[in-house]
């Protein structure tokens, strides 16, 4: 399963940080691709299930994010269901002596046909990655 991770740094309070995050509708404000991002049902906890529209090689592609775990302020699990590509992205929280350090993880799975463009996935992913991280290093010191 391929990965791709980066981390950020804010001198935010860890709780502020978690408030934005663990509200997955925030990617509209630091996830590049992300079109629009709806929480469709659930609190924001475990089992809470949002719907978004990202823009992926000039289309706009809807995937379901399902939370499958949520650790608060430390620790949120989703699990992305878009149809040919599964993803599962973790966000950990880690408190410093004066910030707090933010991991993404995101782990994709292309499935069928779409399986032989794992290579090219990665690329994107990467560039996206570093995308998100730029902008969300700049959205969380504006919190």
């Amino acid at each position: 399963m391929p990965t791709t991770e980066r981390s950020v740094y804010t001198s935010q309070p860890i709780e502020k940080v978690w408030a934005f995050l663990s509200d997955f509708t925030t990617t509209e404000q630091w996830d590049p691709p992300t079109q629009s991002t709806e929480r469709v049902e659930g609190d924001g906890g475990v089992g809470t299930v949002y719907r978004n529209v990202s823009k992926v090689m000039g289309r706009d592609k809807e995937i379901t994010y399902t939370v499958v775990e949520h650790d608060a302020p430390h620790r949120l699990q989703l699990r992305g269901d878009a149809g040919r590509v599964q993803f599962l992205d973790t966000i950990e929280l880690q408190p410093l002596p004066d910030e707090v350090r933010v991991h993404y993880t995101v782990q994709y799975t292309l499935k069928g046909p779409a399986k032989i463009a794992t290579p090219l996935a990665k690329k994107g992913m990467d560039k996206v990655a570093d995308d998100a991280a730029s902008q969300m290093t700049k959205v969380l010191s504006q919190l």
